[in-house]
């Protein structure tokens, strides 16, 4: 008997040292940032990674590391701001651990979102095979509830009033909430557009009639859903120990939200951005999210990714001297080991 436990011990530290040897040879193509950043699997993590130094990369291998350190992979969450962004990166990942990769939930928030939906829509009182409406379906749409309510397109136009509604829905503004807010209906009034409340409120009645939801509600349901439903948000909470966000900057106030309720149950939550490259504020996007993730969560890990693989030296140094400017930025230093490159032109031009 004692042989045969001692068999099984020495089996068992022989398989151990072969795992834990196998994990640091799959993070030896990293640099050594990238490498301490992509083996912190535990806590909050924030990767500030510069333009060109190799994010996806370090958030491949992240992924990698937690499966071969025995994470299942039901169990962590990937979001992306485009499926493209997110097919290569599962692809990647199967490359590096196999097929077992292909049971995370990786993809963008509205494609995540929609899929939880689909499960718990009549807990929200949908069906679950509610219909999803693009730019286009809204529009028109909207375009023909401007008509119905007899105001003119031309005042009314939909693509401006679709992007007033998006701005309320990213921001979590219910159309009742936006009609009892002093602010929007006075910023109406002086744009000469004081209905748009009323158009807000009649295009969510019909997208419930018609069992649809757009873009922008399948955020605002998804975090109504893990707001109003404490079962369905505990089961969310339990199941994903993992969660990683890519390009953190780009979030808006919605995302924000859902990522922070997501993970307050086991705190591992790893988001990946630049403050620098944020560039869709038009759209949402609240830079204040990766600036004060620090303040939002204890303890927090912080990684930068400096090298720049991609860029000249001389783009990189321009680059440098613009964002040095920033008054709000998280300090970082890229740099670059490739040539000086061609001089970069400055040319001003009428339009």
């Amino acid at each position: 008997l004692k042989r045969r436990v001692g068999c099984c011990v020495e089996f068992y530290l022989y398989f151990c040292n072969r795992a834990f040897k196998w994990l640091f040879m799959l993070l030896d193509g990293l640099n050594e940032q990238q490498r301490e950043a992509a083996a912190q699997t535990e806590g909050a993590v924030m990767i500030v990674a510069g333009a060109g130094s190799g994010k996806t990369r370090t958030l491949t291998y992240r992924v990698a590391h937690l499966l071969q350190s025995g994470v299942s992979p039901y169990s962590i969450l990937l979001l992306t701001f485009t499926n493209k962004a997110a097919k290569e990166m599962k692809d990647r990942i199967v490359g590096l651990v196999g097929e077992s990769a292909r049971g995370i939930l990786m993809g963008t928030f509205h494609s995540v979102a929609a899929r939880i939906l689909r499960v718990e829509a009549e807990k929200l009182g949908y069906l679950r095979n509610f219909v999803i409406y693009d730019t286009s379906d809204s529009k028109a749409l909207i375009s023909t509830i401007i008509k119905d309510m007899g105001f003119d397109t031309k005042i009314y136009n939909p693509s401006y009033v679709l992007d007033r509604i998006s701005s309320a829905k990213s921001s979590l503004v219910s159309s009742q909430e936006y009609i009892d807010d002093p602010v929007r209906q006075m910023d109406d009034r002086v744009a000469g557009k004081p209905k748009i409340g009323e158009i807000y409120l009649e295009y969510d009645r019909r997208l419930k009639k018609a069992m649809a939801m757009d873009f922008d509600d399948l955020l605002f349901n998804f975090h109504k859903l893990l707001s109003c439903d404490l079962i369905a948000a505990d089961k969310y909470r339990q199941r994903f120990r993992y969660i990683m966000v890519d390009e953190y900057q780009d979030t808006n106030y919605a995302q924000y939200l859902i990522v922070k309720n997501l993970a307050s149950r086991h705190g591992n939550v790893c988001v990946v951005g630049d403050d620098a490259q944020s560039i869709y504020a038009f759209r949402g996007a609240n830079i204040q999210n990766i600036l004060n993730f620090k303040k939002d969560y204890d303890d927090v890990h912080l990684f930068k990714l400096e090298q720049n693989y991609r860029s000249s030296n001389n783009i990189v140094m321009a680059a440098n001297s613009v964002i040095e400017k920033n008054i709000d930025r998280i300090e970082k230093t890229v740099w670059t080991s490739n040539p000086e490159g061609e001089k970069i032109v400055f040319k001003q031009l009428a339009n």
